[in-house]
């Protein structure tokens, strides 16, 4: 497995050649992880029969046929899928995932299009690897003398086995980490050659093989004219826009965008005795610019962090964060301003591969990512990652430093403390959910005067929004139009003066309303609306559950589920077909990336 990475960049050396023997040292050792999970899957069965045979009297000969027998197996399919893999990723520009078996539906019109030079070149690369996998296999069978294993023997070697079963688990698993095995684990530089050269087309095509779902047949509310034409009255502006309404009062102020975890409206409202529980959120509302009427687009981080920085909606019962192919396409607000010559980082005080995440925002334009694997401090880590009190910390300190070096800057940073297990340094409330939520703002909310202190105050804006909201109080059900709303405040320097936007939006509007405020086009950000735009089109919040949506405006509400084919709530009935457009031509959408 770790023989495909220099192969495949001496295969596209044109590609490596900025690489440097580092960048190459490089894909080898981050290509590992991936690596070891694939042979982990590949030495499971090898190693229950090698158990096995401690106890269990069959001929040698049978052994040895048996175990030959899958090892030529696995060397001819690996060896087929690195062969096709390094031959179309010049032409598609990713590794190879199931994306393939759509064109192998029609093998006699996937053959018409190959080239028969190519196959010959192919067949033979895939021939030498094979053979140098069995090569390597024969020499490691003759370590074995054939020779049976005696009582004695057998309980020891069963005690041996059972501890190389666990390090076989940890391998498949991708280690002790959060996140399990993803194509992010590999991921490592901004350089997206890089990090796919690293990443091992076996486990990309194998994970991927769930990715063939018929997406756009998932929702067929409308025959496709018809939900184009509805579509196209609901998507957001483009560049013949009407201005938006400034209020900023610098056109490219250095951007920080705060996606703080679980803040829900419901718990910042919260007040315990009189006492708010998030006095800095309620604080920070009334010195910035407000959004009143703001909503979530989901209930999972992973969905909510591509609605913020994609401006795309989220989907019922999948992710498009985990499917790499698909995410890599999207617009984003770093690829954006990246466009416009800022830096752009991101930090995060936990895993960034858990959902894919460090996969997709390498793949959307973010040039450097800061996680728990690069930091160190005198505290341990909690379950979920280094707390929001040492984070905040050191990102105002980071911000701080970006602003010093001059160039204009767009740095993210996600909060972990108001996650389950809510395990937090801090006693302020009996409520475990209020008490953890109750540090995050108060770290939060000493971050933000740290840099109000700074110079790096006057030229910058910070956007605070959630991921999505909370169950809080735990009888507020899943899919009422509360659950979904969360705070969204515009704060820094940069902003002219405090107000209150009454309008009706979501995270996906966020893109839209950033960019147009700082005089960047956003066509390629189809779902979202600038807020502060004056012209149609409808203003809306939309939101997706398990297997529905709401949607939410000034006129009333719409929640419809899938699951019963029902309508929950319709005080305004002409909502669901604004819910049923979005839904439809998300997975429309979907289906062709």
């Amino acid at each position: 497995m770790a023989v495909q990475k220099p192969v495949f960049l001496a295969w596209y050396a044109a590609e490596a050649a900025g690489a440097g023997f580092g960048g190459w040292c490089a894909v080898i050792w981050h290509g590992l992880s991936l690596d070891a999970t694939v042979a982990g899957y590949v030495t499971a069965l090898p190693l229950l029969l090698t158990l096995l045979s401690c106890w269990v009297r069959f001929p040698e000969r049978l052994w040895r046929r048996v175990m030959t027998g899958y090892f030529v197996l696995v060397a001819l399919l690996t060896a087929v899928v690195f062969a096709v893999d390094v031959a179309l990723y010049e032409h598609w520009g990713f590794r190879l995932d199931s994306t393939i078996l759509i064109y192998l539906a029609d093998p006699k019109e996937a053959m018409a299009s190959v080239d028969w030079a190519l196959g010959v070149r192919q067949t033979l690369l895939g021939g030498v690897y094979t053979a140098a996998m069995l090569w390597l296999y024969g020499r490691v069978l003759r370590l074995f003398d054939g020779e049976p294993c005696g009582a004695r023997r057998a309980l020891p070697a069963t005690l041996l086995f059972l501890l190389l079963a666990g390090g076989d688990f940890l391998a498949i698993r991708g280690g002790t980490g959060a996140s399990v095995a993803n194509v992010s684990k590999v991921y490592f530089s901004s350089e997206m050659f890089l990090n796919h050269a690293a990443t091992n087309p076996v486990f990309s095509f194998l994970s991927s093989l769930g990715d063939n779902a018929d997406y756009a047949a998932a929702y067929p509310f409308f025959d496709e004219r018809t939900r184009a034409v509805r579509f196209d009255a609901l998507r957001g502006n483009g560049r013949n826009a009407e201005p938006a309404v400034r209020v900023l009062d610098t056109l490219r102020p250095n951007v920080v965008v705060v996606i703080l975890e679980s803040f829900a409206r419901t718990v910042m409202d919260e007040e315990v005795d009189g006492e708010p529980v998030m006095p800095n959120m309620q604080r920070l509302k009334r010195e910035g610019v407000w959004f009143e009427n703001f909503f979530a687009n989901s209930f999972r981080t992973d969905r909510g962090e591509v609605a913020i920085l994609s401006g795309f909606p989220a989907q019922t019962k999948t992710s498009v964060m985990k499917l790499p192919a698909k995410s890599r396409t999207l617009p984003s607000v770093a690829r954006s301003l990246g466009r416009e010559g800022y830096a752009t980082s991101f930090a995060y005080g936990g895993d960034l591969n858990f959902t894919n995440q460090a996969q997709y925002m390498y793949a959307t334009g973010w040039q450097e990512l800061v996680w728990q694997k690069d930091l160190r401090f005198d505290t341990p880590p909690a379950d979920w990652g280094y707390d929001d009190a040492v984070m905040c910390d050191w990102f105002a300190d980071r911000v701080i430093a970006l602003d010093a070096a001059g160039r204009p800057f767009l740095a993210g940073l996600l909060t972990l403390s108001s996650h389950k297990p809510f395990d937090v340094p801090y006693a302020k409330f009996e409520n475990e959910v209020l008490n953890a939520m109750a540090f995050s703002d108060a770290c939060v909310g000493a971050m933000i005067d740290r840099l109000k202190a700074s110079p790096a105050w006057r030229n910058l804006l910070v956007v605070l929004v959630a991921d999505h909201g909370y169950p809080y109080p735990k009888t507020l059900p899943y899919n009422v139009p509360l659950r979904h709303r969360i705070p969204m405040i515009w704060t820094g320097g940069a902003v002219a003066a405090p107000r209150v936007v009454e309008e009706y939006a979501s995270q996906i509007d966020l893109a839209a309303t950033l960019l147009g405020q700082l005089g960047i086009g956003h066509d390629d950000f189809e779902y979202s609306k600038d807020i502060f735009a004056p012209a149609p089109p409808r203003k809306f919040a939309y939101y997706t559950f398990n297997d529905g949506f709401g949607v939410v405006d000034a006129t009333g509400e719409a929640i419809w589920d899938a699951t019963g084919d029902r309508v929950v709530s319709a005080t305004n009935p002409e909502l669901l077909d604004v819910g049923r457009t979005m839904l439809q031509t998300t997975y429309t959408d979907l289906a062709g990336r």
